[in-house]
């Protein structure tokens, strides 16, 4: 049988810091989610058609496939959030958390209705490319995710929407780890490995600075049962400082 053709994905790693400590949105998934049941992400998803016509309210004006890939992590964020990276159009400050409520009354609307309804302009212009990882072959689900940095607007409260998203939180990436290595949480390779690569980083524009100035290499993550256990190998090229990582009681998405 034929490996299933990884459908485009995209997530957003939003970011901003408290009491001195880089902190990213993270999301629990649901239960009965039929992809990283019950493990806490980032928020994302597949990119699907209305992201196309999204491309009519990006700040940037593209509307290229990484163009829509951006755009879905911008949707997809909102949809199982609630905090939105968008401005009125040709403004340049974020629309805030106050503002955000008296245009959703509190609820998460549709986001191409809203930003038509209210002249909206996603801001894509902000996302910064982060990584990108493909489901391994022998997956009945297989994704092509691309991963994306953003820095969070201040005043704008994460909520979620309980059928995908059960809770929402800002995390410490070290101590989010911590928990997934004590399996006080559950979570999935690419998350943990991502979750690595942030941790290096202190402030919000030194975590931007490093995603600008490292390319993204795509990873195909190869897991192997070895003596010691079962171990997934990278490319070393990744950036994520080892070409082998331990596989033991992490889930498989």
């Amino acid at each position: 049988m034929s490996p299933v053709t990884p459908l485009p994905s995209a997530t957003l790693l939003l970011l901003r810091e408290r009491r001195e400590r880089l902190e990213v949105l993270m999301i629990t998934r649901h239960e009965e989610a039929g992809f990283a049941a019950g493990a806490i992400v980032f928020p994302g998803g597949k990119r699907d058609a209305a992201d196309a016509e999204l491309a009519a309210f990006s700040r940037t004006g593209a509307s290229d496939e990484a163009a829509t890939l951006r755009l879905a992590a911008i949707r997809e964020t909102f949809e199982e959030s609630g905090i939105l990276l968008a401005r009125r159009r040709g403004a340049s400050a974020l629309i805030g958390g106050a503002e955000l409520r008296e245009l959703t009354g509190g609820r998460v609307a549709p986001i191409l209705a809203l930003a038509r309804e209210h002249a909206l302009e996603l801001a894509d212009d902000l996302l910064v490319p982060f990584a990108h990882w493909i489901t391994p072959p022998e997956r009945p689900k297989r994704f092509s995710v691309h991963f994306f940095l953003a820095p969070a607007p201040v005043d704008q409260e994460p909520l979620h929407d309980g059928r995908e998203a059960v809770a929402v939180i800002w995390a410490d990436p070290e101590a989010i780890l911590g928990e997934a290595e004590a399996s006080r949480v559950k979570m999935v390779m690419a998350t943990r490995m991502n979750l690595r690569k942030l941790a290096r980083s202190r402030t919000v524009d030194e975590a931007l600075a490093a995603a600008r100035s490292s390319p993204v290499v795509t990873v195909n993550p190869l897991r192997v049962d070895t003596p010691q256990g079962p171990i997934v190998r990278i490319p070393i090229e990744a950036g994520y400082g080892v070409a082998e990582v331990s596989a033991a009681g992490v889930p498989r998405a």
